[in-house]
């Protein structure tokens, strides 16, 4: 069984939980990182992951489960399997905006009743924006639900939230970052090498 305590520490066994001297996607720099394809590549942690997840869901009339790619896509299709439903992907819109978009003869019946899926909730940014693409479709978001809430402030969302695992992960601007200052690296994460820019 995965709970909030174990998920932390799964997390830092497999090496998800990394730190260093990050450049956020943000822009925001940070001294700790979770690397969700860590958790992401593990099939059976995922499955245990999103049981857990599943089991502290207030919803239970849930009849499609949404995520943004592109790891909310894997989560939503796990979480789906598990309860027995369709799921859908929110891609990201061909123009590069801001903006998602639901593809591939994707469609959703009236009064369809949507859960929101993701990893890492950070700003939200992924998560609100499956959520206006769901306003073009005659649908009712349920809730969203998410692995691991990183966010430091409090995201609002416009709908109920459920976050397997809460980690305090400090943040700074680049100009404020202490991490420049003393002259470590910086690594954005997705590259194996540093981007250190001289303050």
């Amino acid at each position: 069984m995965v709970s909030e305590f174990v998920l932390e520490r799964v997390l830092e066994a497999i090496g998800a939980l990394q730190t260093g001297h990050f450049l956020l996607a943000s822009g925001r720099h940070s001294d700790r990182y979770v690397e969700k394809f860590e958790l992401l590549r593990r099939p059976k942690l995922v499955e245990a992951a999103c049981a857990e997840l599943i089991r502290q869901l207030p919803w239970r009339d849930i009849d499609v489960v949404a995520g943004p790619t592109t790891g909310g896509i894997l989560l939503a299709y796990e979480v789906a399997r598990q309860l027995g439903v369709l799921a859908a992907y929110a891609e990201r819109a061909e123009s590069g905006a801001a903006r998602r978009v639901f593809r591939r003869g994707t469609t959703f019946p009236q009064g369809t009743r949507v859960l929101v899926v993701d990893d890492i909730l950070t700003t939200g940014g992924s998560v609100r924006e499956t959520i206006v693409a769901l306003q073009a479709y005659p649908v009712v978001v349920a809730g969203t639900a998410v692995l691991v809430d990183r966010s430091t402030a409090p995201v609002e969302l416009g709908v109920p939230l459920v976050a397997l695992a809460r980690l305090e992960i400090a943040s700074w601007d680049a100009a404020e970052c202490p991490l420049c200052r003393r002259g470590l690296p910086l690594v954005k994460p997705g590259t194996s090498s540093p981007n250190h820019r001289p303050s």
